[in-house]
């Protein structure tokens, strides 16, 4: 890794590696020393932490574009919107050796009050003014590099994003998610007590089907999210894993909150709230390593009741 560009190509050559071991399998010693390697070099006291505007160079504002994968981009005015100064912010990780690669970045909307929906975030038009918001939502994390799968780069992100936020805008007063909940449709679809509900969502629905739909789909979701477990006891969710084990909650789920096709197929259309309260983050995150608990907030607490 001491050749120039050596870093990045042994990044991409571990790509290659994770692709070739769902043929065979027995690759798997060797991504083990990939990880064990790249979990040194890639260690957080050699990341940088850097804010992205429009003025960044054409090459880092084209990967942001390519990497954006929570919420495709539209061409650079999408992307010239979504780093505009009065109430949008946007940070990346960067690492001496891959240079001008983003590793990890995060999207922030600047709003007032918690947002339902993403479509207003996606779709609001230019703020002529700086915005009077007294909330930081962060609505889309985009690990850059697959290469670099299970280097957790993203709890020291959010905190540091949080702790740069509130020194430049010290008016902030909640910092929350508006997240997607990609395994929901995959889960409901094996709960047989679901069935009537996965026939009406499949059949489209209207404001009047909406309001009928929403009890069951909170209630339902609050399941997925509190109870549905992978492997080793962790929450189904990957998202929520994520969340979680940063110390945040889960706080308000959404319905419905993203129409797009992909978050109808992988999601119904849900999207949740995880709140990350400042004086209570450290002691969320070890209850959830030690003990596996996932802070609730109300509504979803309610809804597990349903």
């Amino acid at each position: 890794n001491m050749a120039p560009g050596a870093t990045l190509r042994l990044v991409r050559m571990r790509q290659d590696l994770l692709a070739a071991m769902r043929v065979d399998p027995d690759l798997a010693p060797i991504d083990q020393d990939f990880a064990h390697l790249f979990a040194s070099w890639f260690n957080r006291g050699f990341l940088t932490m850097r804010r992205i505007d429009w003025n960044a160079p054409a090459a880092i504002l084209e990967k942001l574009m390519e990497y954006e994968s929570v919420h495709q981009m539209q061409g650079w005015p999408d992307l010239k919107r979504r780093l505009a100064d009065n109430d949008r912010r946007l940070y990346a990780f960067f690492h001496p050796a891959t240079g001008d690669e983003p590793l990890i970045f995060v999207e922030v909307a600047l709003t007032q009050g918690m947002p339902d929906a993403i479509g207003p975030i996606l779709t609001a038009p230019d703020a002529r003014e700086p915005a009077a918001a007294d909330t930081a939502v962060f609505y889309s994390i985009n690990n850059s590099l697959p290469g670099l799968k299970g280097v957790s780069f993203g709890n020291f992100l959010i905190k540091q994003v949080v702790a740069q936020l509130s020194a430049d805008l010290p008016e902030l007063r909640c910092y929350v998610t508006l997240s997607p909940v990609p395994g929901f449709a995959a889960w409901l679809a094996t709960q047989d007590d679901a069935a009537e509900l996965r026939g009406a969502l499949a059949g489209g629905w209207d404001d009047d089907a909406v309001d009928a739909l929403r009890p069951q789909v909170l209630a339902w979701g609050a399941r997925y999210i509190a109870q549905a477990k992978a492997r080793g006891g962790l929450p189904a969710d990957p998202v929520a894993r994520f969340h979680l084990g940063n110390g945040a909650c889960a706080h308000r789920l959404n319905w419905p909150a993203d129409l797009a096709p992909s978050a109808l197929k992988s999601a119904h259309g849900l999207m949740i709230n995880y709140l990350y309260e400042l004086d209570r983050i450290e002691d969320r995150h070890e209850a959830f390593v030690r003990d596996g608990e996932v802070a609730l907030g109300a509504q979803i607490a309610e809804a597990l009741k349903a």
